[in-house]
């Protein structure tokens, strides 16, 4: 008898879990997104330039605008290098 209700007690407490992290993740999806920061302020990005003549890679975690122009190394704009995927 004990140990039946202890099986129920946590299925209950599992079937609460799974239905809050349901709920949590459905109303993640339809939520709008934040609006964009405001000109000049620094936007997180992901860019990837790579020098022609030497070779140097450099990345771009934060930027002023989400499409910067690319950088200059041995007296050369650098190349945007394609995501992996």
């Amino acid at each position: 008898m004990f140990g039946t209700i202890v099986w129920v007690t946590i299925g209950l407490l599992l079937l609460a879990f799974i239905w809050k992290v349901g709920l949590g993740m459905l109303r993640s999806m339809t939520s709008s997104l934040p609006p964009p920061p405001p000109s000049g302020e620094m936007r997180r990005i992901n860019v990837r330039y790579r020098c022609s003549l030497c070779g140097v890679e450099l990345r771009l975690t934060m930027a002023p605008d989400q499409h910067p122009p690319p950088p200059r190394h041995c007296m050369e704009d650098m190349e945007l290098v394609a995501p992996a995927d």
